[in-house]
């Protein structure tokens, strides 16, 4: 990660957080992630307690706490003396995140083969056979199914896996993932393209089907084949750094005027 050169004004829109008071830190944390991957928040900004206070019309301790977690999975700095500052989060970066999330989720698979009761198996597969042939109509309720299945399987195989630490630390982590998915998924609907959210619904069907063989090395297989082709997709939705952003306009005003569209 790196500090970038140029930094954007803190979004301040009022965001009076109206979620029970234990959830508060995690919405913040969630809403402040959702500023870094959609560019709104650059690297090297500065953020000030007293500021996301006021935005989120929240005390100053949700706000520490919101920061805290945020510098634990990598998203910012925290220094006494220069306080927390934004870093830039690289498609390398995505690629080390889903290496760590393949080593833990693959295992979870693995450990919760035969653990998990089949009714819930089942009542996933079923779902996820519709997605995979569904033509969505409306593509913010096609997103919210994705959204509900890929969280429920998730956190089926997590809870199930028997080891409360690979538990915890995939609990840890999956705020970061779920981000990753949520605004990559974001720009897709801008698209009304749902290409990857079909493949996603197929690769789940995969590790569902593993588990319900009662087949370990399947389902950690498909698990692995999912995170892979995930961490493309996620490396391709980060909003280009300033200096990416220059480079590829130099790059389109040095073209001659003849390779130009009309």
């Amino acid at each position: 990660l790196f500090i970038g050169e140029q930094a954007v004004p803190v979004p301040s829109e009022s965001q009076t957080l109206n979620c029970h008071h234990g959830q508060r830190r995690q919405t913040i944390v969630q809403s402040l992630l959702t500023d870094v991957f959609q560019g709104r928040l650059r690297a090297g900004e500065h953020l000030v307690t007293q500021e996301l206070a006021e935005r989120f019309g929240v005390s100053h301790t949700p706000i520490r706490e919101a920061l805290i977690t945020l510098a634990g999975i990598g998203i910012i700095d925290l220094s006494p003396n220069r306080g927390a500052i934004v870093r830039r989060v690289t498609p390398h970066e995505v690629h080390e995140v889903c290496q760590v999330r393949r080593v833990l989720e693959c295992e979870a698979a693995r450990s919760a083969c035969g653990r998990i009761h089949l009714a819930d198996l089942h009542a996933l597969a079923d779902r996820l056979r519709r997605m995979t042939v569904a033509k969505p109509r409306s593509g913010s309720r096609f997103i919210e199914e994705a959204r509900a299945v890929d969280s429920r399987l998730h956190d089926l195989i997590a809870d199930s896996c028997g080891n409360v630490f690979l538990a915890q630390e995939i609990a840890r982590l999956k705020t970061l993932f779920r981000a990753f998915r949520d605004v990559a998924w974001e720009a897709d609907e801008a698209r009304n393209d749902f290409h990857r959210l079909t493949e996603e619904a197929h690769e789940h069907l995969a590790i569902v089907e593993g588990l319900l063989a009662g087949n370990a090395k399947a389902a950690s297989r498909a698990m692995a084949q999912h995170i892979r082709s995930g961490a493309r997709y996620w490396s391709r939705a980060l909003p280009a750094s300033p200096k990416e952003t220059n480079h590829r306009n130099s790059e389109t005003q040095r073209r001659p005027e003849g390779n130009h569209s009309s």
